[in-house]
């Protein structure tokens, strides 16, 4: 399963200069002028888990392959992007393939680099965005609502539900309010809303670009933005991109101790992605062997199977039951074999909800 976060933001904002430092590519060409990033870069990265080295460790692993969260840098977005503004729908298509959003705002100071609109102020540059990605949306829907509505009259089942769906999704962006607002009641109107792909129907995790000396604390520029987040049940993170780019090049005990000088416990990057995790409602589970320890990624409340699958759809499809240990009982009684002596290894079916740190092993026939 692939979980894209699509990096977003106004030009100039350091959006391309923390894509960089996330994936620890150079990828995106990092330059001080609008619109250089022209084509969306996609970067696979790595989730830092001390879980997995622990395992790795008790069970010998020669191998560990964490799991993997997908950033894609999309180019900045101006006033009026949904009318075909700077480079326009192009860029909001590139947004509608993404699961989650990661809108960089700039909440530093620096002469020496331009704002689009001439001034720092990270909530008005939040605003500018959203309400471009609401007016997209609004146009999509005031054509596709009354469609369905005719067609609904006409006693069709499914354009009902559409109807009423989307048409929640309507009045709350005639209000000024995301479509993200909407509450599916059940299953199918959740398979609808999902259908439409709007554009702020996607969680949104706010990244405060701060400069070096507030990458611990945080300056006012981010407190605002953190009391937005509040109000709108948004996450929200403090970055300094430029030390994320200075990481980049140490090794790991260089890496730990300009973190402590700087009085941070651990990198940008893992605090970004605990925070898409936490915004996409994802959890980790675990394959552990002496050849690799691995780990994989499933939504909240996802049952055996699925999470079987995750490693192959034949696993899925023959599923026959999950050898379970959770993780504290793994390390506590030094693996498989400590855990199964003290009953601590169960035996799962299909109904089994997986637990985030779960270590499994499936049994399935095909």
């Amino acid at each position: 399963m692939g979980f894209r976060c699509g990096i977003v933001g106004l030009p100039n904002v350091g959006k391309s200069t923390l894509f960089n430092a996330l994936t620890e590519t150079q990828a995106a060409q990092a330059a001080n002028y609008p619109f250089c990033t022209i084509e969306p870069n996609v970067g696979q990265v790595g989730v830092p888990d001390p879980r997995l080295d622990q395992l790795a460790a008790i069970a010998g692993s020669q191998k560990i392959i964490p799991t993997q969260l997908a950033f894609v840098d999309i180019a900045g977005l101006v006033r009026g992007a949904s009318k075909g503004e700077g480079l326009g729908n192009q860029f909001l298509g590139n947004i509608r393939e993404v699961d989650a959003i990661v809108h960089v705002l700039r909440c530093f100071e620096d002469d020496d680099i331009q704002h689009v609109e001439n001034r720092v102020d990270p909530v008005s540059d939040a605003d500018t965005v959203e309400t471009e990605l609401m007016l997209s949306d609004l146009e999509s829907l005031e054509k596709r609502v009354p469609a369905a509505q005719k067609k609904a009259a006409q006693g069709d089942k499914e354009s009902k539900l559409v109807a009423a769906v989307l048409g929640q999704a309507l009045d709350l962006l005639r209000e000024g309010k995301p479509a993200r607002l909407v509450q599916p009641r059940d299953e199918e109107e959740a398979r609808v809303f999902k259908a439409a792909q709007l554009l702020t129907a996607k969680p949104v995790l706010y990244v405060c670009n701060v400069e070096e000396g507030a990458a611990a604390t945080g300056n006012a520029h981010s407190a605002a933005v953190f009391a937005k987040a509040k109000a709108e049940g948004a996450e929200a993170v403090i970055v300094s991109a430029a030390i994320e780019s200075e990481l980049v090049a140490m090794d790991a005990e260089e890496r730990s101790l300009f973190l402590s000088e700087l009085g941070l416990s651990e990198t940008g990057l893992a605090r970004v992605i605990r925070a898409g995790y936490d915004l996409l409602h994802l959890i980790t589970f675990f394959t552990v062997g002496p050849k690799e320890a691995r780990a994989w990624t499933v939504h909240k409340g996802a049952k055996a199977p699925e999470a079987a699958g995750e490693i192959h759809s034949d696993m899925q499809r023959g599923f026959i039951r999950a050898e379970t240990i959770a993780f504290d009982d793994y390390v506590s009684l030094n693996g498989e074999a400590g855990a199964k002596e003290a009953g601590k290894l169960r035996q799962e079916g299909k109904e089994y909800v997986v637990q985030d740190g779960d270590v499994l092993h499936f049994k399935f026939n095909v």
